[in-house]
């Protein structure tokens, strides 16, 4: 036995990644398609590196017997471990495609499937289109999780299906069983993309244009075909779609599933969509008047942060100039992010209202007679001690890892606000960047940022037990 987990617990693990695998060899095959129609010669980048996950995960579910009821544990483990893997496959691809050195190739591959938006690419318009939409197809992938994917296609409803989905960091439920629920988001998610890639269109924008600006803003991935990102168009219109869909991306699924029912009046009475209308119109009030930022940039750039999107209109030069008071302003935007249910990164705003809601009782409970009932309810849903807990730990472990890598930028000699803005982009899987990040940051620093973007996906705890383990494992060698 190897601390907590027995050799029938690693059998069961890589036998369900295997599984994972496979579908991660699926998706990066799909570019392929648009690289035979526009004749591009990179048909090898998607074919190589997709045989060779399809191959390993093949394997491993044939070699690995993979017994037994998958439990939390093993789970996250998964979920920590294919998020790796995604990033390594689809590093490969540019590799291959572009000739990106490993470290900026994983880089920008785990900016990808996280839904982050930075890349080290400093002109994305030279790029071939299929490894544009390579990129813009693990956004679209990775909003939802890759793990949550193969749950949807490949794997069949029981034990297993409920695990690997609570290690995605979700647990709201559509349907009776995770397996229709997956299938359910799925369907839910289909539909907006192709509602905007029709606004899109309709709005000016070319079919592969529109796809992608789809793909990557409705995941909250930000990541763009266009060096000016969607300011390049120069469109209001477009620039109104896109805070729509980024909105959308940002709402919860239960919640969107509510509203195509026909119970729009539950879309306002859920307190997430509740807090994100109130904090949207604050934080643009506060760019608007006090950072003298233009009415519809100030909703563009707060929707854009607190959805993790991190897509923009200006350049990052542009953005490089702006006061600390704007910095700060969206720096808290990205630590809070939107809804839990839903594409985007971050905090959550269920864990700051319960945080908050939690303090307020704990002075109720105070200033009120020994012995008294504090009712603690949440929109009409009784809230346990559990989940203040969770909230709070959560909370805190958020902040200590950006203020670890906050140390490690300050060592480097970049600034506190901006370190600190662009520590938290990472980790929250934003984007928004005011020019640190690129091809000429030292490596330390970007192995940082992959790691920040990598625990802001799985929500960190998987990745702390994946640590568990491995240290365990090291002691025993």
């Amino acid at each position: 036995m190897i601390g907590y987990l027995r050799k029938k617990d690693f059998f069961l693990i890589f036998k369900n990644l295997g599984t994972v695998m496979e579908g991660i060899g699926a998706i990066v095959l799909i570019p392929l398609i648009v690289s035979l129609i526009y004749n591009e010669h990179t048909y090898l980048s998607f074919l190589l590196p997709s045989l060779f996950s399809l191959i390993i995960g093949y394997t491993f579910k044939k070699i690995f017997p993979g017994t037994g009821n998958l439990r939390l544990k093993h789970g996250m483990i998964i979920a920590a471990l294919a998020w790796l893997w995604a990033a390594f496959i689809g590093s490969l691809c540019l590799i291959y495609s572009t000739d990106m050195s490993f470290l900026h190739a994983y880089f920008e591959s785990m900016s990808a499937w996280t839904g982050s938006g930075f890349t080290m690419y400093t002109n994305v318009e030279i790029l071939p289109k299929s490894i544009l939409f390579l990129r813009s197809l693990e956004q679209w992938v990775g909003g939802l999780g890759v793990v949550i994917l193969v749950i949807g296609i490949l794997i069949r409803p029981g034990t297993a299906a409920a695990r690997l989905y609570k290690a995605e960091a979700r647990e709201e439920k559509i349907k009776p069983s995770i397996v229709n629920t997956v299938k359910t988001i799925w369907w839910i998610y289909l539909f907006y993309t192709v509602l905007g890639i029709v606004l899109y269109v309709a709005a000016g924008m070319s079919i592969f244009d529109a796809i992608n600006n789809c793909f990557t803003n409705l995941s909250t991935g930000g990541m763009s075909i266009k060096n000016g990102n969607i300011g390049a168009y120069n469109s209001n219109i477009i620039t109104m779609i896109t805070i729509v869909l980024m909105t959308i991306g940002g709402t919860s699924f239960l919640v969107h599933y509510k509203a195509i029912k026909g119970r729009a009046i539950d879309v306002f009475k859920d307190i997430q969509f509740q807090a994100m209308i109130v904090l949207v119109s604050i934080f643009s009030i506060l760019l608007f008047v006090n950072a003298h930022f233009t009415s519809l940039n100030s909703v563009f750039y707060v929707v854009s942060a607190m959805s993790c999107t991190g897509s923009n209109t200006l350049s990052v030069s542009a953005m490089a100039a702006w006061g600390d008071y704007a910095k700060v302003v969206l720096t808290i935007c990205m630590v809070i992010g939107m809804a839990a249910g839903s594409t985007s990164g971050a905090v959550k705003l269920i864990r700051i209202v319960t945080l908050f809601k939690g303090i307020y009782w704990e002075i109720v409970k105070i200033v009120s007679p020994e012995g008294s009932v504090i009712p603690r309810k949440i929109a009409g849903k009784s809230v346990t001690d559990a989940e203040i807990k969770e909230a709070g730990t959560y909370t805190f472990l958020y902040l200590l890892f950006i203020f670890i890598t906050w140390l490690v930028f300050m060592q480097y000699g970049y600034g506190g606000i901006d370190s600190f803005f662009e520590i938290a982009s990472a980790q929250g899987n934003v984007g928004l960047s005011v020019g640190i990040t690129g091809p000429t940051m030292p490596s330390i620093p970007e192995i940082f940022l992959i790691f920040g973007m990598w625990i802001g996906r799985i929500e960190i705890i998987p990745a702390l037990v994946l640590f568990k383990v491995g240290i365990d494992l090291f002691k025993r060698f």
